[in-house]
């Protein structure tokens, strides 16, 4: 029998704010964390607008001494600080340097889309071409490194269990609870630390302006620039951040007492195979469908019971498309349709942190029964528009019960997650 998993801890470093209280604040009040970013318009880049988590520096020097912040990126610093925040959260103490106790039964799961390329752009590269390479120091290699997040975090913790890394685009943050809620159910370990982070760098969002996928129209007016589900939507907003959550056997979390936020029911990863309209960069609609009907069939529940969707929904030609492979695979048309938001509307696509930032988002309105608004999204897509009543404009209290999240990734890429309010019986 699979054991049943639940959440017991969440930290957060979004582009709207650091930190669970403030996150869900700017969440309720529909707080942008867009915002100009001058360096983009000297790189002569279209868009030039972000979501970047603000004060970070200052932020992460509160967390880490000097030795740390050496080896510390922006994308492992995310990861890093939300970690942290998680662990806390959780209940748990951050062990000492020097304490040689290993903690067996707790894992880490910390993924990126890119990584660090700022550290490969602004010092491998340009040190490497000045044959400078003896003066890189000994930290470069753990700040490239795809399992450099995952590596800090274990050794933060001293977590013994699986510590890896995982990469899959968009999908990147719900697939490592994914994978996370697979192995404690199975009996591998009684905790894991999952999620995502990705740094704020020309040097990553480069490739997604070339492709002109980005917004180039709200350079002047960047809160108005990331518009899921309208008509006006002219591409996603690039973001970046990170967001970590603290998955637990049901039994373990109750003998510590622990404080749960809700329970993972289920989820699925799959991909479309780049067929039947698929590719690269665009989903088939089949394989979504087949994911979403998955990971409800994993979570043992009818799809009419789920209350509300927090959607991959990235302002391009796809969120359309997205809302109908929606209904399409609960078999729900407008009148009955599950609410829908989109997170991005406030902090932009944060490509390998998207899902977890997004997650936490999700379990946050779980927990507290409330539904944040969709920013800029008054004028919905024609091809969308029965189901406008389903999307929030302002934030609503309403008692949530069963909540889905999905994530669709550039390689056809799928993700699926379905959590349930806790309910203690």
């Amino acid at each position: 029998m699979k054991k049943r998993v639940v959440v017991t801890g969440m930290g957060v470093a979004a582009p709207n704010a650091h930190g669970l209280n403030n996150f869900e604040q700017a969440l309720r009040e529909g707080r942008s964390g867009i915002r100009f970013i001058p360096l983009l318009r000297e790189l002569n880049f279209s868009c030039q607008i972000a979501g970047v988590p603000e004060n970070f520096e200052a932020i992460r020097k509160e967390y880490f001494d000097h030795e740390k912040l050496l080896s510390i990126n922006d994308n492992i610093g995310y990861a890093s600080v939300a970690a942290i925040d998680a662990w806390v959260d959780a209940g748990f103490k951050i062990p000492d340097n020097e304490d040689d106790e290993v903690d067996w039964d707790t894992g880490v799961i910390a993924g990126s889309g890119i990584g660090g390329m700022d550290t490969i752009a602004n010092t491998v590269v340009p040190m490497i071409n000045e044959g400078k390479v003896r003066r890189m120091g000994s930290r470069i290699v753990e700040q490239v490194m795809n399992s450099g997040t995952s590596g800090r975090i274990g050794g933060l913790i001293a977590a013994g269990n699986q510590v890896t890394s995982n990469s899959s685009a968009c999908s990147t943050g719900n697939e490592a609870i994914i994978e996370a809620l697979a192995r404690i159910r199975l009996g591998l370990a009684k905790r894991m630390v999952a999620g995502g982070s990705e740094g704020a760098s020309p040097y990553i969002w480069g490739g997604f302006d070339a492709m002109r996928v980005i917004c180039r129209k709200y350079n002047d007016n960047p809160a108005a620039g990331s518009r899921p589900m309208s008509a006006s939507a002219c591409g996603f907003v690039p973001g970046s951040g990170g967001a970590m959550l603290v998955l637990e056997d049901l039994e373990t979390a109750q003998l510590r007492g622990a404080r749960i936020y809700a329970e993972v029911l289920g989820g699925h990863v799959n991909s479309g195979g780049q067929r039947m309209g698929g590719s690269m960069t665009a989903p088939n609609p089949e394989g979504v469908k087949r994911c979403i009907r998955a990971a409800i069939t994993d979570a043992g529940i009818d799809p009419q019971e789920i209350d509300a969707i927090n959607g991959h929904l990235t302002a391009t030609f796809a969120d359309p498309y997205e809302i109908k492979n929606w209904a399409a695979a609960l078999g729900r048309n407008p009148a009955n349709f599950p609410y829908i938001n989109s997170t991005k509307s406030m902090i932009g696509h944060c490509l390998g942190a998207a899902g977890a930032i997004e997650c936490v988002a999700t379990v946050l309105q779980l927990y507290k029964g409330f539904l944040h608004p969709s920013l800029n999204s008054e004028d919905v897509h024609p091809d969308i528009a029965k189901f406008a009543e389903r999307i929030p404009q302002k934030c609503m209290e309403y008692p949530l019960r069963i909540f889905a999240k999905a994530g669709f990734g550039f390689g056809d890429v799928n993700s699926c997650l379905v959590f349930k309010k806790w309910e203690e019986k």
